[in-house]
């Protein structure tokens, strides 16, 4: 069954291409549910929204502010999706009006942060008298519909691997994402369980946004989210988006993804050009090798394979670190986004033999790889 997707304009003012700006570009590298018809950035204006990621062009152009894309457009877009994710979660008063003005034209908003907007007054309001919906994607299921931890998910007999990093926004979700493609490209029946926000935008079908969870209820709702998976879509491999990383002092999502999913394998992703955790200047990053140590003190599953980030890295310099990590780790290591999946999926044929007859080298060639300027 084809979906029709809803036309949206992503707002990511003074963030697209940075950290903070992960949610919109992960909308216009992939959105099942939304056409991204336009993002807005003043810092980027006149743009193209793939190559000021530094990838291939998307035919997504970057706006000023809300009335130069609405000038621009052709119609009027069917959501406004507000697409960062600050640390800071709550907006300003300048944001609020470009949110009420959207609603004035008739635009659905959704919205990623933890500040719900479907709790404000004034933005409840206006949805009202205009007939627009607000979706606040980090907005907890109701306290009845929650899960504790049962054990259900031994029942899971398909592999499951989860991707875990060695900070926040280092390229988890897309390499989850991009490995997901793959594998369903080869005729492997993947299904990815997403834990944040951004992927729950983007489309996927099964999860929660873990960090939105009272912590009683995590773990029992990342294993519900897996066996849902397993019971509903007889996949042949689950994949569970990782959040945060299990070393990082400010955040515990990593070990409920660990508790919760308990993975029979890990795929580990690093920013190797990146010296301190994002957001938090005085907290130098962590090594990999110290990383593996500690999830593979928690876990019973061991790291299977290493994704690279080549944010701040020149094309030679990730040869040169892939080359290197694969000699100490002996672990095969690849950057998704420049390098494409086969490696990874190499590593699940080799880790799960029972994957094997779908993987082949004449098949691997013909997954895809995003192109990078």
């Amino acid at each position: 069954m084809t979906i029709k997707k809803e036309t949206a304009l992503v707002y990511c003012e003074n963030q697209f291409g940075l950290v903070d700006g992960k949610t919109a570009a992960a909308l216009i590298r992939q959105s099942q549910i939304y056409t991204i018809v336009g993002v807005i950035d003043s810092s980027l204006a006149g743009k193209d929204a793939g190559e000021a990621l530094g990838e291939a062009k998307s035919n997504i152009p970057i706006f000023s502010d809300l009335a130069n894309a609405l000038g621009q457009l052709s119609e009027v877009p069917d959501c406004y999706i507000y697409g960062k994710a600050p640390l800071d979660a709550c907006i300003g008063s300048a944001e609020r009006l470009l949110i009420i003005e959207a609603m004035n034209h008739g635009m659905d908003i959704i919205n990623g942060l933890h500040q719900f907007f479907s709790d404000d007054p004034e933005f409840v309001r206006v949805a009202a008298q205009k007939n627009v919906q607000i979706k606040d994607i980090r907005k907890p299921p109701q306290l009845k519909d929650l899960h504790v931890f049962t054990g259900q998910i031994s029942d899971v007999t398909v592999p499951v691997v989860a991707i875990l990093g060695t900070d926040c926004a280092c390229g988890k979700m897309t390499t989850a994402v991009e490995l997901n493609k793959a594998l369903n490209h080869l005729g492997i029946k993947s299904v990815l369980v997403a834990t944040g926000q951004t992927s729950l935008i983007q489309g996927a079908r099964y999860g929660v946004s873990i960090d939105a969870l009272i912590s009683q209820f995590v773990i029992g709702e990342i294993e519900h989210s897996v066996v849902q998976a397993f019971e509903q879509e007889s996949p042949d491999i689950i994949l569970v988006e990782g959040q945060s990383a299990v070393s990082h002092p400010a955040f515990m999502s990593s070990l409920g993804i660990l508790k919760g999913s308990m993975p029979d394998g890990i795929i580990l992703q690093h920013p190797p050009g990146r010296r301190f955790r994002c957001d938090f200047p005085h907290l130098v990053m962590p090594t990999v090798e110290s990383e593996i140590k500690l999830i593979e003190a928690i876990s019973q599953a061991r790291v299977i394979a290493i994704a690279l980030s080549h944010e701040n890295l020149a094309e030679a310099e990730i040869l040169s670190l892939i080359a290197g990590y694969e000699q100490q780790f002996q672990l095969p290591t690849t950057d998704v986004l420049s390098h494409g999946c086969q490696k990874l999926v190499q590593a699940l044929g080799h880790q799960f033999p029972r994957l094997k007859p779908k993987i082949n080298q004449a098949s691997l060639e013909q997954v895809p790889v995003l192109a990078i300027r």
